[in-house]
């Protein structure tokens, strides 16, 4: 274990810490276009509002962290997922002012507006997000030189959207696990039941991702069985899959809730484990992928960010510890609610 790895294994937890907290914040915009009432819609908004904003720490965390350990990935990614970042970010932005925007106004047109922007801007980044895994896991065009030599419509082939497809039903799942948790009476019964039918969909679409990633990316699974983090983490994948219906139809909806975050947890880990050491293959040749080894910072970079992470790693968690601590309960819709 040297310090690539250990970079390896920082970056993974803060892209997991993401999944899991603006996962659900994401599903619950994407339920929201299925509110019945203006009260429902509410409801969803304050679910996540004190929240939101903190989750997506991890988001700016995480970045921040790859462009620190490893800023040749970053330059590669970034530059060829270029158009699909700038339409990630434009959602990004008209989701969160569509939660401040909407009750400036008395107006129900104006409310109906940003209702679709807080929405659409949840959809997007929950399937934008899978097309981008979708696409490393694949591989991307990269010669050589470490550049990026495909297309944006490059990007939009069968698999990724795929996974794609996957992730925006997953966090879907997760947002409406959440919901059940914050809400009382007849929209937690349906809260369970669209999660319940979600993750029907999930398991059908897990596996035939599986059996996809098998066909497109036959080197993820190179040396894996030999791995007993591999069955570690296929154990604790399997039993928290498992646990979410069950949890669910015992009323257990915080078991619900946390059998669905380490479903995103174990998922993102058994890629990880896939792709080791690889950090982005190259479609075009193995060769030319991009690795713990050739793609990172000096081990002076490396030594020093650690430092820095060990100190600020703790305080985003202990920030979110106590967030979650203090708005846990139930949604209660008051004068100052959105």
């Amino acid at each position: 274990m040297n310090l690539n790895s250990i970079w390896f294994l920082l970056v993974g937890v803060l892209i997991i810490g993401y999944a899991i907290l603006d996962g659900f914040d994401l599903g619950v915009g994407v339920l929201h276009l299925f509110a019945r009432s203006d009260e429902e819609r509410r409801l969803f908004i304050n679910a996540i509002a004190p929240v939101w904003d903190g989750n997506e720490v991890w988001l700016l965390t995480g970045g921040g962290a790859l462009f620190a350990a490893f800023p040749v990935v970053y330059a590669t990614v970034f530059s060829g997922f270029y158009l699909a970042l700038v339409l990630l970010l434009v959602a990004l932005i008209f989701r969160a002012v569509s939660l401040e925007f909407r009750g400036k106004v008395d107006s129900p047109g104006w409310r109906r507006f940003w209702d679709t922007s807080f929405g659409i801007g949840s959809l997007l980044p929950a399937v934008l997000f899978g097309v981008a895994f979708g696409n490393i896991l694949r591989g991307i065009p990269i010669d050589a030189a470490g550049n990026f030599t495909g297309s944006f419509l490059g990007l939009l082939n069968p698999y990724a959207v795929g996974v794609g497809v996957l992730s925006l039903v997953l966090f879907t799942m997760h947002g409406a696990t959440y919901l059940a948790l914050k809400t009382d009476g007849e929209l937690r019964t349906r809260m369970i039941s669209w999660a319940s039918r979600l993750w029907i969909a999930f398991i059908a679409l897990y596996i035939i991702a599986t059996a996809a990633s098998l066909l497109t990316a036959p080197f993820l699974f190179e040396r894996l069985l030999g791995n007993p983090l591999f069955w570690i983490l296929f154990l604790l994948l399997l039993a928290a899959g498992l646990s979410h219906p069950i949890a669910l139809k015992a009323g257990g909806i915080f078991k619900a809730f946390l059998a669905s975050s380490l479903t995103i947890a174990a998922i993102i880990g058994l890629s990880a484990l896939s792709l080791f050491p690889r950090l982005v293959p190259s479609l075009t040749d193995l060769r030319y992928s991009l690795t713990i080894d050739n793609a990172s910072s000096s081990q002076a970079t490396l030594t020093v960010m650690l430092i820095i992470a060990l100190i600020g790693v703790p305080i985003v968690i202990a920030y979110t510890w106590f967030i979650y601590r203090v708005f846990k309960g139930k949604v209660v819709i008051g004068p100052e609610s959105y």
